[in-house]
């Protein structure tokens, strides 16, 4: 199976050339921000004030990383359950967010924003929290220090793996993998 890698900011050339069911390593710049940080965010956008944070071209992953242990850059980090930004998430992507990361499915309204506005959802490895941590080798915090494990981080990772799950073609491949299984299973 083929990895396809990326660098960030994503293009919109990025973004249509991945699929669900791509494995992507990706290099560059990725934002944290979980559902506290997305109310904060999206509260401004509502006042019709600046984002802290340029998303356009952007990735965000929804981390609240573990405190870093002497000599390391971050603790474990894990993805959080994305359905837990749904709410926040087309107004994010309509802000230029190219890319999200986590755990789990997404309603109907974000794959309809992420095809909309030419943006990818991909999932990372729950249980492997202390692995992911190796791939990020810079974090700082950029806004919201006061929420703790999920201020929004500028993290620099290099080869993070992701999967695609769903594309800005509409494709989700939790949808197309369960089909698959169905045919398989009423061949058996």
């Amino acid at each position: 199976m083929s990895v396809k890698r990326i660098s960030t900011p994503l293009s919109e050339q990025d973004v249509m050339e991945l699929k669900a069911g791509d494995n992507v390593l990706i290099t560059g710049v990725v934002y944290s921000a979980r559902d506290a940080a997305h109310k904060k965010l999206v509260e401004l956008l509502d006042k019709g004030e600046d984002l802290p944070v340029d998303l356009r071209g952007q990735v965000i992953y929804y981390v609240g990383p573990a405190p870093a242990k002497p000599g390391q850059v971050i603790g474990s980090a894990g993805p959080t359950t994305s359905g837990r930004m749904d709410a926040y998430t087309p107004a994010l992507l309509a802000q230029g967010a190219k890319g999200l990361v986590g755990k789990g499915s997404r309603n109907q309204e974000v794959k309809d924003a992420l095809k909309e506005h030419g943006a990818v959802y991909f999932a990372s490895v729950g249980g492997a929290a202390a692995l992911t941590a190796k791939t990020i080798k810079a974090s700082e915090v950029v806004a919201y220090e006061e929420l703790g494990a999920e201020a929004i981080r500028r993290m620099t990772v290099e080869d993070f793996p992701v999967t695609v799950v769903n594309d800005a073609h509409g494709n989700d491949l939790y949808v197309e993998g369960a089909k698959k299984y169905e045919r398989v299973a009423g061949e058996g």
